[in-house]
């Protein structure tokens, strides 16, 4: 092994070997975000009166070593750009490597609720779903900072009510620049 002569190398060295396992540890450690997805939703066949949308939503934290802390998740349900359905889940705890299957319901828009019903009874209509909401991951005891999120997902909706289509799961993430952009309103 080389011996440095000078203290101010021997210094450097020492300097850039901790750079560099600190670099190893940051890319070991950053946690990945978590995962959204739409699979189950039931929309009422008569839009006589004010319905409910049930659906199902699963979120994975992909995290061995990071829990997730979620702040209020809401979720808006649009035909077009009008907002059918509109729901809110409570903040949770989410431990690392877990998923969490959540049954929910959502109370619909008699007006808009009608343009959906009579839409997918002549075939099949597209949903879109808009999800935001803000999270924080806490690995080692260190919480991290907010992370906000503003997902959409299309979700077929065949004859019946229900999802249609091949796919078990439709996943919400973040929108392309191929895919229109929608309002969200509070």
């Amino acid at each position: 092994m080389c011996e440095p002569k000078n203290f101010w190398v021997w210094l450097l060295q020492i300097v850039g070997l901790l750079g560099l396992l600190a670099l190893i540890l940051w890319l070991a450690l950053r946690p990945k975000p978590p995962s959204y997805s739409v699979d189950f939703i039931s929309i009422p066949q008569s839009s006589d009166q004010n319905g409910t949308i049930i659906y199902n939503i699963e979120i994975e934290n992909p995290n061995k070593e990071s829990d997730i802390y979620f702040d209020d998740i809401n979720l808006s349900f649009l035909y077009g750009e009008n907002q059918v359905a509109q729901s809110t889940i409570g903040s949770f705890r989410q431990g690392a490597g877990k998923t969490n299957s959540m049954f929910q319901s959502a109370d619909a828009n008699r007006r808009d609720l009608k343009s959906i019903v009579n839409a997918f009874s002549n075939g099949t209509a597209e949903l879109k779903a808009a999800l935001m909401t803000r999270f924080r991951y806490k690995t080692w005891g260190i919480k991290s900072k907010f992370h906000g999120v503003r997902l959409q997902g299309t979700l077929p909706i065949g004859r019946d009510g229900k999802l249609s289509g091949k796919k078990k799961k439709y996943p919400i993430k973040s929108p392309s620049k191929k895919t229109a952009r929608f309002k969200i309103k509070h």
